[in-house]
């Protein structure tokens, strides 16, 4: 796990950290999850458990929860449900690793706000709980706007728009997380093995090879025409930074 340069900042409107509870019985992932949401300035809480989440969540009084629905006690499911009926309207991401979309719209109409479905990429869940905290007005931010920029190449991290020189640029989910990785860590060399932790998921067992293949993609989509922004340091890795 790598640091990455810090996005906008957002914070409680008393000026202290956003707190977000985080919910599954895999520590690995919880561990990996709560570093990861540190590292962006959270103040993070776990629990292991349905009924352990119900607990934390009267005494930590969470800004937003990460809840996977599947859990050998009280599932995500009837969490919700009793969160719900206590009058706690905290905003829920689900977890799970169901990806039908029958569970998705059971677990949004059953009050969750969204839904990040296994495997995952930490950049992906990161970027979703930003985007629910400025949905649900809970959080201030120290900018106006979520934009990465890089010379004339723009990023919006809630709307997942990316344009360069006002030209609108159509990226997949992975393109658009590898940018994302990239312009976040501009003028730094990121490492094939960096990129493959944190664009794709804790246990991807794939080759870096899949990382070159990608960096391909985005130059035909970001630099073709115009000057080269992302650039490969040999031996290293690659680097995105604005022209000299």
């Amino acid at each position: 796990m790598t640091a990455t340069a810090p996005a906008t900042s957002l914070h409680r409107p008393d000026g202290s950290a956003l707190r977000v509870l985080v919910v599954d019985d895999e520590q690995m992932l919880t561990d990996l999850l709560s570093m990861a949401l540190r590292m962006e300035g959270w103040d993070v809480r776990t629990a292991a458990s349905g009924f352990q989440a119900l607990q934390s969540a009267r005494e930590f009084e969470p800004d937003a929860m990460v809840l996977d629905i599947m859990m050998p006690d009280l599932d995500g499911m009837a969490v919700l449900q009793r969160l719900r009926q206590s009058g706690n309207d905290v905003p829920v991401l689900f977890l799970t690793a169901k990806d039908s979309v029958g569970d998705r719209v059971a677990g949004l109409t059953a009050g969750g706000d969204d839904y990040v479905t296994k495997p995952f990429s930490l950049e992906e869940v990161v970027a979703r709980l930003r985007g629910l905290m400025r949905r649900a007005g809970s959080a201030l931010a120290d900018e106006s706007e979520p934009i990465l920029r890089v010379a004339d190449l723009s990023l919006n991290e809630d709307s997942h728009e990316v344009e360069r020189s006002g030209r609108q640029i159509e990226l997949t989910a992975t393109e658009f997380e590898l940018l994302r990785y990239l312009m976040r860590n501009q003028r730094r060399v990121v490492s094939k093995a960096q990129i493959l932790d944190r664009v794709w998921n804790y246990d991807f067992g794939g080759r870096s090879s899949v990382v070159e293949l990608y960096i391909s993609y985005l130059r035909k989509k970001i630099d073709a025409g115009f000057e080269p922004l992302i650039h490969t340091v040999r031996g290293v890795g690659y680097m995105i930074k604005a022209p000299q």
